[in-house]
């Protein structure tokens, strides 16, 4: 999340939850195949393991944040040149930023921790 942009903390929410819709669609729409369904009160997920362990388990999920676009827009070069698959939001400005489309956050495929921190070991949370 871009902590210089001095968003409310229901804009951070909202542009994290499109953040993170984002990236699952398009790791689910990358599958072959999948499989879900609600049993229990909770979403049983086939197809791949650490997305099933994701949905199903505790799978750690955090926020951390960068200080300017470009420190977001090279973390998303970064991630790409690892091959991850990646979700990067652009507001389009309509609630904050002057009607300025901007660069607000970006989300990650779930990855286990000895992948991510690669990319994300230095930075602090939000």
């Amino acid at each position: 999340m871009r902590k210089d942009l001095n968003m409310r903390k229901g804009k951070i929410a909202a542009q994290a939850g499109h953040a993170v819709l984002s990236v699952i669609l398009k790791k689910l729409n990358m599958l072959d195949q999948f499989f879900w369904s609600v049993e229990q009160d909770r979403i049983v997920f086939e197809g791949d393991e650490i997305l099933d362990d994701w949905f199903t388990n505790s799978y750690t999920k955090i926020c951390l944040y960068v200080n300017s676009e470009q420190e977001l827009l090279d973390l998303k070069e970064k991630a790409d040149s690892l091959g991850f698959v990646t979700s990067l939001i652009k507001d389009n400005g309509t609630t904050e930023f002057n009607g300025a489309p901007t660069y607000t956050c970006i989300a990650f495929e779930p990855l286990p921790a000895e992948k991510i921190d690669i990319l994300t070991k230095d930075l602090p949370l939000y």
